[in-house]
């Protein structure tokens, strides 16, 4: 009988390509990402329960916008530590220890609510310590799955992640509200510990197999850190890719920031088509999850590039829909939410099978820093645009330019040929 819990025999680089995880890799994967999933969910439930809390005692905009700060900016400014550390140690156990560090802050958070204790500071707190754990557990887990599926699988893989996260959007809110409805605060945020259990015994029952990172690569963290960025730098096909994915973040987030603006300055809603919108926002994630789990292209960049120009033409042309055709303005916001999650899905899954795997975290990192960072700086140039030419005419302008920025992805052959480097291409010439 085989053991599923041991690791395959991890190739050498230069067998790396045609690495399989062994037999039966599917219970192996299936059962830690499932475990993760759940653990995903309750984390996002979480996050519900305490920003409704500081809503509800404090009513105050700047309280919220602490909270968001201490939910994001950490895992954005450790991630290149995140990175290099899952590079350099087992992933496996990164992922543990961040699950166990979350937890123990968990627990002291319920005890807290319990004993009557609880302040306003150690919310923020807390979140902060749960958002740097995220910054070491990301880069492991997105680095971890090209060692826990064969290759012809990656880009599934990929598409399953993206459908789960459309999954957390739509559940988290109304799985927090009840909760919080049928039981104090304290118990619901148990659910959260007991989810990240669930999380953690997949994990100690199957091994992650890796690549060890080579001794002559060693050194400092910045120093191994920067042999990721350089990787980047020097590959023309993943420079221009990291490029191109930084200026489509530098566009398209601020509108997702601003888009409640949107329907109440020019669709004239409220918050229940907020709410609306951003469940279809959550149905198209799962949509476009499944359509690029189910389909797997053969030239994956140019699936990508032609989904990501729909999805910004999709925002664009929710900007231009007229105030009195709110419904058409949802099909499109929704049909965008599809696009982008097809677009996203095969460029993951190309970094997953073109970087070296004793690379990958770092890789990983610097892409999760870059949108981290990226988001709030375009929110920033976003707000004077946007005050000065409308939110509407913001969408419009920024929608199309996306779309340029995409189509001239196609023209750029370093870009185009990342697909030649999949396996799959290499398998075809080959033949």
């Amino acid at each position: 009988m085989t053991d599923i819990s041991a690791d395959p025999p991890v190739p050498d680089a230069a067998s790396a390509a045609t690495y399989h995880p062994g037999p039966r890799w599917a219970v192996r994967y299936f059962s830690i990402f499932g475990g993760q999933s759940l653990s995903l969910i309750g984390s996002a439930l979480t996050q519900f329960v305490l920003m409704w809390w500081i809503t509800s005692m404090t009513g105050s905009v700047a309280a919220l916008a602490m909270a968001g700060i201490a939910a994001l900016l950490p895992q954005a400014l450790l991630a290149p530590i995140g990175g290099t550390l899952a590079d350099r140690y087992s992933r496996r156990l990164l992922m543990i220890v961040t699950d166990l560090v979350s937890a123990l802050c968990m627990m002291v958070l319920i005890w807290l609510f319990a004993s009557g204790g609880i302040a306003l500071w150690h919310i923020y707190v807390a979140m902060f310590v749960r958002s740097a754990a995220q910054a070491f557990q990301m880069p492991a887990a997105s680095a971890s799955v090209a060692m826990l599926v064969p290759q012809d699988f990656l880009q599934r893989a990929s598409g399953l992640s993206q459908m789960l996260m459309g999954v957390v959007t739509i559940a988290a809110a109304p799985l927090g509200a009840l909760a919080m409805s049928l039981m104090p605060i304290g118990w619901a945020l148990s659910i959260d510990l007991f989810t990240m259990v669930l999380g953690i015994v997949p994990l100690l029952i199957f091994a992650v197999p890796q690549h060890p990172m080579p001794e002559d690569e060693r050194g400092s963290l910045w120093t191994e850190f920067k042999g990721g960025v350089a990787l980047v730098w020097s590959d023309k096909g993943l420079r221009n890719l990291y490029g191109l994915l930084a200026v489509v973040v530098l566009l398209l987030m601020p509108l997702h920031t601003l888009v409640p603006l949107l329907i109440m300055t020019h669709f004239g809603g409220g918050a229940p088509q907020v709410a609306m919108l951003e469940g279809l926002a959550g149905i198209g994630m799962i949509l476009g999850g499944i359509a690029a789990s189910l389909s797997v292209p053969k030239r994956a960049m140019r699936r990508a590039l032609g989904a990501l120009i729909i999805a910004n033409l999709a925002l664009m042309l929710t900007g231009l829909v007229p105030g009195n055709l709110f419904w058409l303005g949802m099909i499109f916001w929704a049909a965008g939410s599809v696009a982008l999650v097809v677009g996203n899905a095969p460029m993951v899954a190309i970094l997953q099978a073109v970087v070296p795997n004793h690379l990958q975290g770092r890789v990983f990192s610097l892409l999760t820093m870059m949108m981290g960072v990226g988001a709030p700086i375009g929110l920033v140039v976003a707000t004077p645009v946007g005050e000065a030419i409308g939110v509407r005419a913001l969408f419009v302008v920024a929608g199309l330019l996306g779309a340029l920025i995409c189509v001239s992805g196609l023209f750029s052959r370093p870009l185009m040929r990342l697909d030649d480097r999949l396996p799959a291409q290499q398998d075809a010439s080959a033949a």
